[in-house]
């Protein structure tokens, strides 16, 4: 008899992405197949890519996705913000499975409880797992890991409402072993800017990518702070160099950058998207 699993039923097919299995397949492939990216040396261990709906942010994660074709992790770790109000520091799931049209994707339960043990300990909170949610920057991404990765892989979701960096150090530190022990993708979904003129977006999302390029999560969230620049996820993003510089040596490589005016032509008032990942570098 097949086992019953309870899965997030999909809250984007047929509005942020296609509904229709196979014009969801063509159009994520199209995005991988169209991004140019160098020759990326060592294993990616984490990834930085954008959240709108596909139409708008897909060619730019087109790139992160065509870099990680063939690349086969155990286990996708997906550090997101969470958009709604809510008390709790930090979001999962409750669910056993993300629905998408390209089929069902298994939530890794087992970390789930030991990151919600560890952070009680650390942190003194305990994980909030939820039913039922909308939130777009987990599962918008899950079409393209399922298209570019080779093997079977599980999920581990965790929605940031807080983002202070006391917060994302102790996260860090926890997803620093996964990295050690399994083989884990560290995944950081953020946009840049909002609803700046694009000359404006522009020169704020270049502050933030400047500090992507040199994993100084710091000067991130200084740039935030001074109104230089801006990211949803600056906590992922965050989080991930972090955990990533734990489990080092790292480098990170910038692969693209648009803005939601080069899709619609409204330079009055765009979103930014970018595209990175970080790779350990290899032992000579």
């Amino acid at each position: 008899m097949e086992k019953h699993i309870d899965v997030r039923p999909s809250s984007l097919a047929g509005r942020w992405y296609p509904a229709n299995p196979k014009q969801l397949a063509e159009s994520v492939d199209s995005f991988i197949d169209k991004a140019t990216i160098p020759d990326i040396p060592g294993e990616i261990i984490g990834v930085i890519s954008p959240h709108a709906g596909h139409i708008y942010s897909g060619p730019v994660a087109g790139y992160c996705f065509a870099a990680l074709q063939n690349t086969d992790p155990d286990l996708v770790v997906i550090l997101s913000p969470f958009h709604q109000f809510d008390a709790n520091p930090i979001l999962t799931t409750a669910h056993q499975a993300y629905q998408t049209p390209l089929g069902d994707v298994i939530v890794d339960l087992d970390n789930i409880q030991r990151i919600d043990s560890e952070l009680k300990e650390k942190a003194g909170f305990n994980l909030k797992k939820i039913k039922n949610d909308d939130e777009h920057s987990v599962e918008i991404l899950l079409p393209f890991f399922q298209r570019a990765l080779s093997g079977e892989f599980k999920i581990l979701p965790l929605m940031l409402r807080s983002q202070e960096p006391e917060i994302m150090k102790v996260l860090a530190s926890i997803l620093a072993e996964l990295l050690k022990q399994e083989k884990v993708l560290l995944t950081a979904s953020t946009d840049l800017s909002h609803f700046f003129p694009a000359e404006k977006a522009m020169m704020l999302d270049e502050e933030i990518i400047n500090h992507i390029k040199t994993l100084d999560p710091e000067g991130l969230y200084q740039v935030q702070e001074q109104g230089q620049g801006a990211a949803c996820g600056i906590g992922a993003i965050a989080a991930v160099m972090w955990a990533a510089k734990e489990a080092g040596p790292v480098t990170a490589h910038h692969l693209n950058y648009s803005h939601s005016g080069d899709i619609t032509g409204d330079l009055g008032s765009v979103v930014g998207y970018t595209a990175a990942v970080i790779t350990r570098d290899q032992v000579k």
